[in-house]
């Protein structure tokens, strides 16, 4: 972990759901004396993983509607018949290399009941009755205890470090000759993206061909209006601000998209004749914790109420798209942030009621995103490239003078989780080199 100057970690629990949330804050931030910090557990309804403390097998029992396990004295799990059936991985219920489900889930009984169960060392072992014979189906003790539902076994988030403007002290980076040199150097600078929300590959050449390598190493460029790769200067050869030589305040991309574009590729080529241009980030993921503390019916209104945003700047587009500016997952942790007040459309979709305390919320959380402690500016230069999370970071600029060259491109959200995920398990789920764990897909997977 980066050690920040002025800054120290806390864990503040999420309200929404049971997991925590991580923060960094600034020793000398005048909002630090408002925020309340209760305290903390690392999750409720599910005791630490017995499996791993415990060298006694778990003991099982089955009603006419579900198995019990009992993995120690205190936790235990219940899993309703058709589920364990529809669950089963064997070869013939599951293909072990294309990693599909093969058996008809709408043939089995409603109300299926086992033959018999019993604990083994691989694994419960569960007999169901057949039309061609009793059919055995093993399951895993650790898969069962990750995908327990009843109850709820707390999954394991991936770790988001949370920063304020102090993140220019020791700002995530990787090297360009590292990412390029093995898949190792990939897996690093995607880890830090997906901790940090952004990271810098200094040392890249500075050319477009280089930068556009450097996009295909994560995945498949996201074509859209603005083209596939880009190289542009203020020309305002698109119809976007993003093409002028104007300050653009802190903000995502494509929120006028069902779905915006996942990471964002900057590369500064060359910037000659004038000055300006400083580039702003801000975490949008601390922006939101410190919303949610401070001014909690300001969080409730942004996550909730949908706003309209558009692009509409040429003639042959009309994007439109509707969600609330705070995404939240089905169990209710923060996914993501959607915000660009230049590209919100009509408040149409919001009760009379709502329309004053929207933008109460929507002062407060501008008051947040603009304060000094979640600014980070950053003088981009040739030969240093920026990747960011467009789903959690926002970005900006001062205006500039003299000619700006910038080249760049999206991927999609789905394609760098895909490429993360595939690495962690050549490598672990640790950018750090001296660490190992990679494990090998097969059948049981917890990813799937």
């Amino acid at each position: 972990m980066l050690s920040f100057q002025n800054t120290f970690r806390i864990s503040v629990p999420c309200r929404q759901s049971k997991s925590l949330r991580l923060l960094q804050i600034s020793l000398t931030s005048p909002l630090l004396a408002a925020i309340s910090v209760p305290g903390t557990r690392a999750y409720s309804g599910q005791p630490r993983n017995p499996i791993a403390t415990h060298r006694d097998l778990p003991t099982t029992s089955a009603n006419k509607r579900e198995v019990l396990i009992q993995w120690d004295g205190t936790a235990r799990s219940k899993f309703h018949h058709i589920w364990l059936r529809d669950h089963c991985r064997c070869p013939e219920c599951f293909h072990s290399t294309t990693m599909q489900r093969l058996i008809n889930t709408f043939e089995i009984p409603q109300d299926l009941e086992p033959m018999f169960t019993r604990p083994t060392r691989e694994g419960l072992e569960v007999v169901w009755p057949a039309s061609t014979g009793p059919h055995v189906s093993t399951y895993p003790w650790t898969w069962l205890w990750k995908n327990s539902y009843y109850p709820a076994t707390s999954q394991e988030l991936a770790e988001k470090i949370l920063w304020g403007s102090k993140i220019a002290n020791d700002p995530p980076s990787v090297p360009y000759d590292e990412v390029t040199s093995n898949e190792h150097g990939v897996h690093k600078w995607l880890s830090k993206i997906d901790k940090f929300g952004f990271c810098f590959v200094p040392g890249i050449p500075a050319t477009p061909e280089a930068t556009e390598d450097l996009a295909n190493r994560i995945g498949f460029i996201r074509e859209t209006h603005y083209g596939k790769f880009w190289d542009f200067t203020a020309n305002m050869a698109c119809g976007d601000t993003a093409y002028s030589n104007l300050a653009l305040p802190a903000h995502t991309d494509n929120t006028y998209f069902t779905d915006p574009s996942g990471i964002q590729l900057f590369h500064l080529l060359e910037h000659t004749g004038g000055g300006g241009g400083a580039t702003l980030l801000v975490d949008g993921f601390y922006a939101a914790s410190l919303l949610q503390d401070l001014y909690p019916e300001a969080y409730r209104l942004l996550s909730t109420v949908p706003m309209s945003s558009h692009a509409a700047g040429e003639s042959t587009i009309l994007y439109r798209a509707s969600r609330p500016p705070l995404e939240h997952d089905a169990v209710g942790n923060l996914r993501a942030v959607r915000w660009n007040n230049a590209d919100r459309s009509v408040l149409r979709e919001v009760s009379h009621a709502d329309i004053p305390r929207l933008y109460e919320a929507m002062r407060a959380w501008e008051k947040l995103i603009t304060s000094s402690d979640s600014e980070y500016w950053v003088q981009l230069t040739p030969r240093t490239a920026l990747a960011i999370d467009n789903h959690r970071v926002l970005h900006g600029r001062s205006a500039f003078i003299g000619k700006r060259r910038m080249c760049g491109a999206y991927i999609g959200a789905d394609e760098f989780q895909s490429r993360l995920a595939v690495l962690r398990e050549q490598f672990g789920s640790s950018d750090d080199e001296t660490l190992t764990g990679a494990r090998e897909r097969g059948v049981w997977s917890h990813d799937f």
